[in-house]
């Protein structure tokens, strides 16, 4: 029974991420986790069985997916509570992201159990990793939404964050996702696809909308496996303020926060005071 992060008496939970295509990918930690916990909770018992059996580890597992876990998220912690190790996994890449374990998490962290991450791959980071794009500041939004509408204001909100989004989109739904990201942002925006991360047909595009549209179409196997999406962020607008404003604001910053400081501006000068706030950020980053 492993002994790190715990008492003798009470276990622990480990959030495991197991490899996303590339088995190579898993880590030493967590080969010795899955091979010493005394149970093993999975997304998909046979998915992780396949797993295991790779690795020649013998496991006693249980399943914890999106329907049941609320129900099963008790009894893991009373589980931990009478010194099981347990590990959590999902069917590949690192739970809780955009895969289920948050109520098992929420709960053990509520009640005082011992949680612990064993790091390893994730879709979303080993895709902006390779992307290009700008990676200083960047924002992870799951799966985009499934009606047309939500999905266009998704796009809009994401780009208007200022920073790199990634997202995740399914086989069923790349088409009319992408269609809708043309629409809102225009054909001529730019974007980035990875596609069937560290697997033997690992794709990345970067293009514009119009042209990932057209490189998905012309073969429609381009348009099945599992997607990253990344849109990099509108750049914020340095539009030049009052001087006054800008000096005001100098005097200010020092009695207060600035972004109060800015709000007291923007209401004296009449200016929008979140445009007057990003410019003396970016003022600021010059």
């Amino acid at each position: 029974m492993l002994n790190e992060h715990k008492s003798s008496k009470i276990g622990t939970l480990y959030v495991v991420a197991t490899p996303i295509g590339n088995l190579d990918d898993i880590s030493q930690r967590a080969l010795k986790v899955l091979a010493d916990v005394d149970l093993i909770a999975a997304e998909d018992t046979r998915h992780t069985g396949k797993l295991l059996s790779h690795f020649a580890i013998k496991a006693k597992t249980i399943a914890l997916h999106d329907h049941n876990e609320k129900q099963k998220s008790q009894q893991i912690v009373d589980w931990l509570n009478e010194g099981l190790d347990i590990a959590l996994v999902s069917d590949a890449g690192t739970p809780l992201i955009s895969d289920p374990g948050y109520s098992v998490v929420n709960l053990c962290r509520e009640q005082g159990a011992s949680v612990t991450p064993v790091p390893g791959a994730c879709a979303a980071i080993a895709a902006v990793s390779c992307s290009g794009l700008a990676t200083d500041k960047f924002q992870f939004l799951g799966f985009t939404p499934a009606k047309s509408k939500a999905r266009q204001d998704f796009f809009l909100n994401a780009v208007n964050s200022g920073m790199t989004s990634i997202l995740y989109e399914s086989t069923h739904r790349i088409m009319a996702s992408l269609d809708d990201a043309a629409q809102c942002l225009g054909r001529e925006h730019k974007i980035v696809l990875a596609k069937e991360l560290t697997k033997t047909y690992e794709t990345f595009f970067s293009g514009t909308i119009f042209e990932l549209i057209e490189f998905l179409s012309d073969d429609r196997a381009r348009q099945k496996g599992e997607f990253v999406l990344m849109l990099p962020g509108k750049e914020v607008d340095k539009q030049e303020f009052n001087p006054d404003a800008m000096r005001m604001i100098d005097l200010l910053k020092n009695e207060m926060p600035l972004k109060k400081a800015c709000g007291v501006v923007a209401d004296y000068f009449d200016l929008k005071k979140n445009a007057l706030y990003k410019a003396v950020l970016a003022q600021q980053e010059t």
